[in-house]
């Protein structure tokens, strides 16, 4: 990937859109982010985005998780969740599986930002990353979010931005205009990545006229961030936030949202952690669309595959052999080379196209995914040690 924010060979940028500073947020939002001591080294840990606009439009999708932490909990029994003003988040410290002590920390987050920026708690969204299983520091936290509050500028996106990283190489994020319309967005993620609603912590921001905030996000999410994965793992933190408050008096380009989740899918896949290619695998000719999602993230998440991938490895067989797996039971033709594209497996490009046709239908999926080496392995083995 090269050139500016939409680099992959996988992503069209839509007609006349031009790139701003990232650290620029769309019209009427501010945001900032602080350090409170979650994570080491003075990094920026705490963070709190606001739209200035109350009559803001906004839509979440969470994750679908059994073991969702508690700031997803309380997402979806105190917040309401198609009028959300605003989102304060931390890194460092997942609050999963830290019982009812944790819920409370949470909804405490929520209730002292909607005090500090003066709105309603339901309007205040919360999301946290980080290790799961710890107690959350509630004081330190609470002290970061009364900091956050007093530094909030409009050109805050990159604070904010930096408040949610945990293992990323590098921030994801963007701004972005276009048809008189402009769209801001930070997301983060690098392991633990497999996602069924949408995957990692994303906020997008915009002026534009949004009607149905549900429905786009939805649609946007499963066309970018719900196809991809680095480890089949899903997280127990997952969500995405769009607010849009419509003061441009313009509708969102057909496509703007999508081409930008997109792409920052496509980064998070290359930032897996320890990554140094990505792949995508469309799966073509299956019996159905459910049949081919299927096999496309079977062999996405296969090791074999993936290692595949990592040295440059042009093995058919391995990504037959996956194809099978996620097919047992059924009555499959053999699967040979003919049907398998398989070059660019073992290529020197950095994003690898990947084919396989079934010859059972006319449905087809596709998914991206990153490939494994030493560097995981070792990044996962002491990642709390």
């Amino acid at each position: 990937m090269s050139g500016g924010f939409f680099r992959s060979r996988w992503v069209e940028a839509p007609a006349g859109v031009e790139e701003l500073d990232p650290a620029q947020l769309a019209p009427g939002f501010r945001a900032g982010g602080v350090h409170c001591g979650l994570k080491g080294g003075g990094k920026t840990d705490v963070g709190l985005l606001i739209c200035d606009e109350e009559a803001v439009r906004s839509a979440m999708v969470l994750t679908r998780n059994a073991s969702a932490a508690a700031p997803i909990r309380v997402c979806r029994d105190e917040v309401e969740l198609s009028r959300v003003r605003a989102a304060v988040v931390n890194s460092g410290n997942a609050n999963a599986e830290t019982g009812r002590k944790g819920y409370e920390d949470a909804l405490e987050m929520c209730r002292r930002a909607a005090s500090a920026l003066g709105v309603e708690t339901a309007s205040v969204a919360v999301a946290e990353t980080g290790t799961i299983g710890v107690p959350l520091p509630i004081a330190a936290v609470l002290s970061g979010i009364d900091a956050a509050a007093a530094g909030l500028s409009a050109d805050g996106g990159g604070a904010f931005s930096d408040a949610i990283v945990t293992t990323d190489r590098w921030p994801k994020r963007c701004t972005v205009r276009a048809g008189g319309v402009t769209l801001s967005a930070q997301a983060k993620g690098a392991g633990m990545i497999e996602p069924r609603m949408a995957t990692t912590l994303c906020f997008v921001q915009t002026d534009a006229v949004v009607d149905d905030p549900a429905g786009l996000l939805g649609a946007a999410v499963d066309g970018s961030l719900n196809r991809i994965t680095v480890d089949g793992q899903m997280s127990t933190n997952d969500c995405v936030l769009l607010q849009a408050t419509g003061a441009s008096g313009l509708p969102l380009p057909a496509g703007l949202l999508e081409a930008v989740l997109r792409q920052l899918a496509i980064e998070i896949v290359a930032d897996g952690e320890g990554a140094a290619r990505v792949g995508r695998i469309e799966v073509s000719e299956a019996a159905s669309a459910a049949e081919a999602e299927r096999v496309a993230r079977a062999i996405a998440n296969s090791p074999l595959v993936k290692t595949a991938l990592y040295g440059r490895d042009p093995n058919w067989g391995r990504i037959a052999q996956a194809a099978g797996a996620a097919l047992a039971g059924e009555d499959l033709e053999e699967i040979g080379a003919e049907s398998i594209d398989a070059a660019e497996l073992g290529g020197e490009t950095t994003e690898a196209e990947i084919g396989l046709r079934l010859d059972r239908g006319e449905h087809r999926a596709h998914v991206w995914f990153s490939d494994l080496g030493h560097e995981y392995v070792r990044i996962n083995a002491e990642y709390t040690t």
